[in-house]
């Protein structure tokens, strides 16, 4: 296979994953997709592994495909078919992230050569609380599930399905506006690839998408290759479920045998009543970022990456629910815990390129409400946010401040897209100082944000690293843990509250939210 051909074929079809999420941004709605870029796109063989995806949302990585096998399993999808579903024991991962796949079909051949598949993160899904991120004990509670089914069949929308949907959340003209995004961002897809064939022809394509699979497997087994043979064994612990479980492990062991890696999470805890649960599919992504993020050369993110990885859980536990544990949390919480314990892990085997634990976290904050500020016009709002904080320092290099780490990749939204969206004033955005471990390279500092509520709402935190702050390495010390504080306009005291919360707040009511640094790496001199 040409070496050049083959690096050219590369940026193809990442440019097709790219040019899907520039689409999907650009048409969407929804300040959590336009701003915060909270979405993934990516395209896949006849088989329905993975060619290429964006970098966009690394928790998407290993779960994507596990969508697009959903879909096959239950449909032969047709030219003009597009199937949606956000179950996460059926490809998904939590409800608000939902899926949409299509086939990209070829005159002359009566099945898909190719499939596009774009996810993202929708405001609001239904659910006991506004942005369906709850405190919650059973998946029932989190919002509308949807599983495998189709949008659209041979070009025409199912009504009945797109009607059933925005008949369970709160805000249908948004959450319409974002799945219309979702459509036009696959037609991209399937247009460009379709092009590509023209251009190159079906038989050439289909090579090099193999040829970059197998490229991507070369060059994680050289990456474990490196990483001296034997078992390495590391635990970190969850803060609590929300509902009176507290210091939940996740244990791994992770057994380097030449271009192999065998990475276990047996002994992690069992699934809890709350929501911090996560189905096998964030565990494999978490994994597969994690063996990545410490490759020194740039690979495309496909299928042949995970063939030098056995990943092995147990079911029942905090990283491999099973139904109807409630799941919202385990995305967005324990996917960043699961990358921390492997990088621990690995830290062992490679003391001088992992680095210390980053925040850990990202700080879920959704509220929903009845904007009131028009009365002629008032009108339901649901929002959705992540917020950066402390990236881990290195052993050269000190940790970023105010940035999402890890499994978060979402940028920050900007205070203007805020006010303008919903009933809220943001008092303060500032780095949260002296919050990062102190050490030889010290830890990046968190970030505060402060909400004033112009409107009563209700709210809920969805967060970790409260009750403990990320590790640091090599003698380096922790990072700070984060706080969230309410101060009420009636008693004028502040509250501290805990990591996960819902409550109901009321006009002039202040939240102050104070994101984890992350740790310090070295022993300061």
């Amino acid at each position: 296979m040409n070496a050049v051909k083959l690096e050219v074929f590369k940026h193809l079809f990442q440019a097709v994953a790219e040019e899907m999420g520039e689409t999907l941004r650009r048409t969407s709605h929804s300040p959590n997709i336009k701003e915060r870029r909270d979405y993934s796109c990516a395209i896949f063989d006849a088989d329905g592994k993975t060619i290429a995806q964006a970098e966009h949302m690394p928790v998407h990585l290993g779960s994507m495909p596990q969508s697009v096998a959903e879909a096959l399993k239950q449909f032969t999808l047709q030219p003009g078919d597009a199937v949606i579903l956000n179950d996460p024991y059926h490809g998904g991962t939590h409800l608000p992230d939902i899926t949409v796949v299509e086939g990209v079909f070829v005159d002359g051949h009566e099945d898909a050569v190719f499939y596009v598949a774009n996810r993202a993160h929708h405001a609001d899904v239904g659910g006991i609380s506004p942005g369906s991120l709850p405190i919650a004990t059973e998946m029932f509670q989190e919002g509308l599930i949807i599983p495998p089914i189709l949008l659209k069949q041979q070009g025409v929308m199912n009504d009945g399905v797109l009607q059933l949907i925005l008949r369970n959340v709160r805000t249908p003209e948004e959450r319409l506006s974002d799945l219309s995004a979702q459509l036009a961002a696959n037609r991209v897809g399937i247009r460009r690839l379709l092009s590509y064939v023209r251009d190159h022809g079906l038989q050439t394509v289909t090579a090099y998408a193999r040829g970059l699979q197998d490229y991507a497997e070369r060059v994680t087994r050289s990456l474990i290759e490196d990483i001296p043979d034997g078992t390495y064994r590391y635990e970190d612990f969850l803060d609590d479920d929300g509902q009176g479980t507290h210091h939940i492990p996740i244990r791994v062991t992770i057994e380097i045998n030449k271009d192999h890696a065998t990475v276990d999470f047996s002994d992690s805890a069992g699934q809890v009543a709350g929501s911090v649960n996560a189905v096998r599919a964030i565990t494999v992504s978490a994994t597969f970022y994690a063996f990545r993020a410490v490759v020194d050369e740039e690979i495309p993110s496909n299928e042949g990456g995970f063939r030098p990885l056995t990943i092995i859980t147990r079911p029942g536990t905090i990283v491999d629910a099973t139904m109807p544990a409630a799941v919202a949390g385990g995305n967005v919480e324990t996917s960043q815990r699961i990358v921390d314990v492997v990088l621990g892990a690995l830290a062992q085997a490679l003391p001088r390129k992992i680095p210390a634990a980053g925040q850990g976290t990202m700080n879920n904050l959704t509220l929903g409400g009845v904007d009131q500020r028009d009365i002629s016009h008032p009108r339901a709002v649901a929002y959705y946010e992540t917020i950066g904080g402390g990236a881990g320092a290195g052993p050269t290099w000190d940790g970023v401040s105010g940035v999402h780490v890890h499994m978060s990749n979402t940028m920050n939204t900007p205070i203007e897209a805020l006010e303008r969206e919903l009933p809220l004033r943001v008092r303060r955005y500032q780095i949260s100082r002296k919050s990062g471990g102190v050490g030889k390279f010290k830890g990046g500092d968190g970030i505060i944000r402060t909400y004033e509520f112009l409107c009563p709402m209700t709210v809920t935190l969805l967060s970790e690293r409260r009750e403990q702050g990320p590790y640091g390495l090599a003698g380096g010390e922790a990072g700070k843990p984060g706080e969230a504080w309410l101060t009420t306009i009636h008693s004028k005291t502040s509250t501290k509250l805990p990591g996960k919360w819902h409550g109901t707040v009321h006009t002039g009511d202040v939240l102050e939210i104070r994101t984890p640094g992350g740790g310090g790496w070295g022993k300061k001199d």
